[in-house]
């Protein structure tokens, strides 16, 4: 039986609200991310992508982790638990009078591409990287709230409207949704700017002058890139006054040359020519951590295994040798595999490759005790986003929410069975015990009593 006191609301969003809870039965303080929407089945909550992505990313040191996934069938509610971080970086940015060191700034984005990185690798990307999305605590960042990732592999178009407006690639903007995991790099660039200058790079008030702005900066692109947009967009006109830009050079005269270089590529107006996230931790701005992590990781390697003295006379000559011949790069020329293979080729890619789903993982669950559900981890690609956003439940602030959790299933721990596995399930078919009823009566501060405790079910497996 797992039990949960909610101490504090820590934030809300349009499809969700996020409370601060301690496990009764440990102490430890978690995130309990409350969902709006009403869930029919536990086929369509398996079927969510946030779910989905946290489990195929999982686990990652710069991934938010996924405790448990907490669902009530009879009352459709739906919440995920996950570890507790500090703050996001918008809260850490926004009221600073001073800037941060560049040392620290180094370190977030370093972090944040490792975990973009990642998520690239495994298929999938984000498309809402932003300030708010991304946590932190101690100096250790992590990227949350996947809810709106989608599968590299997929077909277009994407839904148009999906990133933060502030924070969307010109692809997203004038596209009918023709973009793909490049979108990622450009938010993540936008983001860098922000955190060193504590200010938004493109804080447009609508998409036509968020291209403006863009332009403003960057200038307008060659003709054929336009041509390029233009042949899959509809909603836009094309029209767009020559303006060669002022660079983000000018924003920053102040940053190192790595700097600049690493946020050229990174805000590359063809999404074609934008720097790669693996090779974003190759970059000549990131040496000094990288040279750091491996050094830490050599000197792991020495002190856990028994080597004699000539095999780690050895060991450190072949390590300071690789350490010479390591390839940093801030010359765009010097690495054409440090670009994207182009939106075109992705496209074509995507249509050739018929099998772009992600593995099917069989679970077994047994709910109410009465028997037993086979849910399948498949695709997180859909068609023309159907079922892509499930309609909001309406908040109710008079009588407040009944969070009634029986059970579900550990999400980072879900027992894979074989046809053969004749091991037993717990038996879920317990009523609750406890509800917990809380009223909106101020948004952000004292919505719980600290007494109040959310009974949340026994876990099968």
């Amino acid at each position: 039986m797992h039990q949960y006191k909610l101490i504090s609301k820590k934030g809300e969003g349009t499809f969700s609200e996020v409370l601060k809870a301690q496990s009764i039965k440990t102490g430890n303080f978690v995130a309990i991310k409350c969902m709006k929407t009403h869930f029919n089945s536990i086929e369509q909550v398996n079927q969510l992508r946030e779910i989905q992505a946290l489990r195929k990313t999982s686990p990652h040191p710069h991934i938010i982790k996924l405790l448990e996934v907490l669902y009530d069938e009879p009352t459709g509610r739906l919440a995920l638990v996950t570890e507790l971080m500090d703050m996001n970086m918008y809260e850490l940015i926004k009221d600073r009078k001073t800037y941060l060191a560049q040392a620290k700034v180094k370190l977030y984005i370093y972090q944040l591409f490792k975990a973009i990185d990642h998520m690239h690798r495994k298929g999938i990307f984000h498309r809402d990287i932003k300030p708010e999305n991304i946590l932190i605590i101690n100096d250790h960042v992590k990227l949350a709230d996947l809810g709106s990732c989608r599968g590299t592999k997929g077909e277009h178009p994407y839904t148009e409207y999906i990133s933060t407006r502030w924070y969307r690639s010109p692809e997203c903007l004038m596209t009918d949704g023709y973009y793909d995991q490049m979108m990622d790099i450009w938010g993540a660039g936008c983001v860098m700017y922000e955190i060193l200058t504590l200010v938004p790079l493109f804080p447009g008030k609508n998409e036509l002058d968020m291209i403006h702005r863009i332009h403003n900066v960057l200038g307008t692109p060659p003709q054929e890139i336009l041509d390029q947009f233009k042949s899959h967009a509809s909603h836009m006109e094309f029209n767009f006054p020559k303006k060669s830009g002022t660079g983000i050079e000018k924003l920053l005269p102040h940053a190192s040359a790595d700097c600049i270089d690493l946020l050229k590529q990174l805000l590359a107006y063809d999404p074609e020519k934008r720097i790669t996230a693996e090779n974003v931790l190759r970059h000549e701005y990131f040496r000094e951590l990288v040279e750091a992590e491996r050094h830490s990781e050599f000197q792991t390697t020495l002190s856990s295994t028994r080597f004699s003295p000539s095999s780690k006379q050895l060991l450190h000559s072949l390590y300071n040798e690789s350490e010479k011949s390591t390839t940093f790069h801030n010359d765009k020329s010097q690495d054409k595999s440090g670009h994207h293979i182009g939106m075109k080729k992705m496209r074509k890619k995507s249509k050739e490759n018929t099998s772009s789903k992600f593995p099917t993982l069989n679970v077994n669950l047994k709910v109410e005790g009465v028997f037993k559900s086979q849910y399948n981890d498949s695709s997180m690609e859909d068609d023309g986003d159907k079922g892509a956003t499930l309609p909001p439940l309406k908040h109710i602030s008079s009588s407040g929410i009944q969070l009634e959790t029986k059970v579900l299933f550990n999400t980072m721990n879900h027992p894979l069975k074989k046809k053969e596995d004749t091991k037993k399930f717990a038996n879920a078919s317990m009523k609750p015990q406890v509800s917990n009823h809380y009223q909106q009566k101020k948004p952000l501060k004292n919505v719980f009593q600290t007494s109040d405790y959310m009974m949340v079910g026994k876990k099968a497996g």
